[in-house]
């Protein structure tokens, strides 16, 4: 169970960095033509999302697999593609720009994640890969973030014996709720309308 002084601290880190993104919307239009645009707001966008993907890898893989060694992104990999098969095929949404995309799908063969390996390269060399803090990128992070954000709280608000909470059911533990980036449909329960 989520510690009581923690509460859903990762789950507010993300809303708070999609608000962040949400805000740059309204300077670069979501569309595959910006895909390549570049920015400081992109860069620090890709920094925030890619660091909290490595905390919050290393906190379900410790979940997943306490003994295991979890130091780095391909110690992540194997526990975690051992543990969510469909990691590489799990599709992020944009409905508001009619855009999805499958942020962890580079590990369905032998390499990271492109946005994973830009991080490193602005991170390490700025100068020289500045161009790589792109929205395709920070969309890419933030996206990877949400599912596993969304895989660790559905271990973590567990009731006590149970394995995991339900798509449904963790998305609706969650809130508030994403507004921008979302998973499938069928991970959330639909809103009624009452006449």
């Amino acid at each position: 169970m989520i510690h009581a002084t923690t509460g859903k601290l990762h789950w507010n880190y993300f809303i708070a960095l999609e608000r962040d993104l949400e805000v740059v919307s309204r300077y670069v239009e979501f569309c595959p033509q910006n895909f390549d645009v570049y920015s400081i707001e992109f860069a620090h966008l890709l920094f925030a999302a890619a660091s909290e993907v490595d905390v919050v890898a290393k906190l379900l893989c410790q979940r997943l697999q306490p003994s295991a060694p979890r130091s780095n992104i391909d110690e992540h990999r194997t526990m975690l593609m051992a543990a969510i098969p469909d990691l590489t095929t799990t599709l992020v949404f944009v409905p508001r720009y009619g855009l999805d995309f499958k942020p962890w799908d580079n590990w369905a063969g032998p390499n990271n994640p492109l946005w994973w390996r830009s991080y490193n390269k602005v991170k390490h060399e700025r100068d020289a890969h500045f161009d790589q803090a792109t929205l395709k990128n920070a969309l890419n992070a933030l996206g990877a973030l949400l599912i596993l954000t969304y895989h660790h709280y559905s271990y973590a608000l567990a009731p006590a014996g149970a394995l995991r909470l339900s798509p449904r059911d963790t998305m609706q533990s969650l809130q508030p709720e994403s507004t921008l980036l979302r998973l499938q449909s069928d991970y959330y329960y639909g809103h009624l309308l009452i006449e």
